[in-house]
């Protein structure tokens, strides 16, 4: 194999706000890429890169072909609920099974078999397959992303739940993107970061009361959060006609966040990027009221 296709990155997820903030950033250090993606129409044009597709995680001969040639894949987390550990399996092996002797797995703060979050359990099963399946691995437990709640707001921008006066280490989508390529351009044959769990967090742990605070100081909008009880955030979720395992996703967010559990905050982005973590309040993009999955 030539001295490029060892070097070649597979980035997944490219057409999301982290995806494509990796892959434009081992563009601009010249790193070959293949972009891999279910819509290949969507999937961005990047000096050095490849797009590839259209691969679904699930089609184990689709991403066969998609990641053929790449050394390294940076595994975005797919979306269905109860289902990411037999999607993420099976690209894993895919991509074994073409040449890829590396994994960036993109995971979850608070990862774990009983955690309060739903998403996180699902995380922490991909995590135990990584380490079970003998691959070099680093794992990225990303803090709550920063935009999430603008996402989650209504169109009077209103951000409603159960999350008490619980505290979350937001992050920034562009500090897990800087920590991912960092560790991704240590192409070497060992790497201090193999079978290593990073947790990338933010300077602070804030309320959501005060995140949204500071949500509404960035964009000079009147964003707010009232807290609810469980009780009635299942009420109102359920009146949407949204779906039972949606309504638990959604409620177990809120919860762990009041019960402390993705709270920690880390030197990470520091130490592995060498700048400071960034003000959440500085996270430069906002998604629109209502875009986020509930």
């Amino acid at each position: 194999m030539s001295e490029q296709a060892r070097a070649t990155v597979a980035v997944t997820g490219v057409t999301g706000a982290l995806g494509s903030r990796i892959a434009a950033r081992l563009a601009e250090r010249g790193v070959p890429q293949l972009l891999v993606g279910r819509d290949t129409d969507r999937v961005p044009e990047l000096p050095g890169a490849e797009r590839r597709g259209p691969a679904a995680y699930a089609d184990a001969s689709a991403m066969r072909t998609a990641l053929a040639g790449a050394s390294t894949l940076v595994l975005v987390s797919g979306r269905p609920l109860g289902r990411r550990l037999e999607e993420h399996a099976t690209a894993v092996e895919a991509g074994v099974a073409v040449g890829v002797r590396r994994v960036l797995y993109v995971s979850l703060i608070g990862a774990g078999p009983t955690a309060t979050y739903r998403n996180a359990r699902d995380h922490w099963l991909t995590e135990r397959f990584l380490v079970e399946s003998g691959v070099r691995h680093t794992v990225f437990r990303a803090g709550i992303y920063a935009s999430t709640p603008a996402a989650l707001a209504d169109e009077e921008l209103v951000v409603s739940g159960p999350g008490g006066d619980g505290r979350a280490a937001f992050v920034t989508h562009d500090d897990i993107a800087d920590v991912i390529t960092a560790v991704a351009l240590d192409d070497g044959p060992r790497s201090e970061h193999d079978g290593a769990t990073l947790e990338v967090t933010g300077t602070e742990a804030l309320t959501l009361e005060e995140m949204v605070s500071r949500i509404a100081t960035a964009t000079g909008r009147p964003y707010r959060y009232v807290p609810e009880s469980v009780e009635e955030a299942f009420a109102r979720r359920w009146r949407q006609d949204i779906s039972g395992v949606q309504i638990e996703s959604w409620i177990s967010w809120y919860q762990a966040i009041s019960k402390g559990e993705v709270s920690a905050v880390t030197d990470v982005v520091p130490r592995i990027t060498g700048s400071p973590a960034t003000p959440v309040e500085r996270a430069g993009w906002w998604p629109a009221p209502g875009s986020a999955g509930r």
